[in-house]
């Protein structure tokens, strides 16, 4: 896992965040594997590399296949790898494939809470800083957009895109009971800069328009 961690929102630490949300939320699930649980946490985002270098792979679908593969290499059982390669497959947010399995239910809901309040934030600000992508765009006008319908990867858009709806994603009542304090930290820091961006062009906007 170390060797194929080298993104600063994808580092080894949310690794190790979400291996301990996963441990937390199957205390209060009866019956998760948790030496299954716990190498599909480890492993799950070994397919960041092989993303980044080509944005057309799927980290999940990627790293699934790794995970599987290196498993097998050192000595687990075909039926212990293909149940971490199908909790690995189905842990993207943006996904056809939903998790099955309780453990692929739980480690989908470890992975979002890394992605809920500041941390979340924080952690969307580093991918897209990395990504050369925008904080908002503008539009014709010259205002600043709030993220919805926005054609451009801005930190806005992702907030209104994914940030803003993770709350009712969860599937276990542990997760989704972590997830509701984080979430008004999120909001009030959007909220906030949206505001701050929209008065920055308030000026020559006003100007343009008389």
């Amino acid at each position: 896992m170390r060797s194929c961690m080298n993104d600063s929102a994808h580092d080894t630490e949310h690794v190790y965040r979400v291996l301990n949300y996963a441990l937390d939320i199957a205390k209060h699930e009866s019956g998760a594997n948790a030496e299954l649980l716990a190498a599909a946490c480890l492993l799950h985002d070994i397919g960041r590399k092989e993303q980044f270098a080509d944005p057309n792979v799927d980290h999940a679908a990627c790293g699934a296949e790794k995970a599987r593969g290196w498993l097998i290499k050192n000595g687990y059982s075909d039926e212990f790898a293909d149940a971490v390669k199908g909790c690995i497959r189905t842990h993207r947010f943006r996904s056809k494939n939903p998790p099955q399995s309780l453990e692929a239910k739980i480690l989908f809901d470890a992975d979002k809470l890394d992605v809920c309040g500041a941390i979340g934030i924080a952690r969307t600000l580093l991918y897209k800083g990395r990504a050369s992508e925008p904080l908002y765009s503008l539009t014709e006008s010259g205002e600043v957009r709030d993220g919805a319908n926005d054609m451009e990867q801005s930190f806005f858009g992702e907030y209104k895109f994914k940030l803003e709806g993770l709350y009712g994603k969860f599937y276990t009542k542990r997760a989704s009971e972590l997830a509701a304090k984080r979430q008004a930290a999120a909001k009030n820091f959007y909220d906030s800069l949206l505001a701050e961006m929209r008065e920055c062009y308030s000026v020559t906007t006003k100007e343009n328009a008389s």
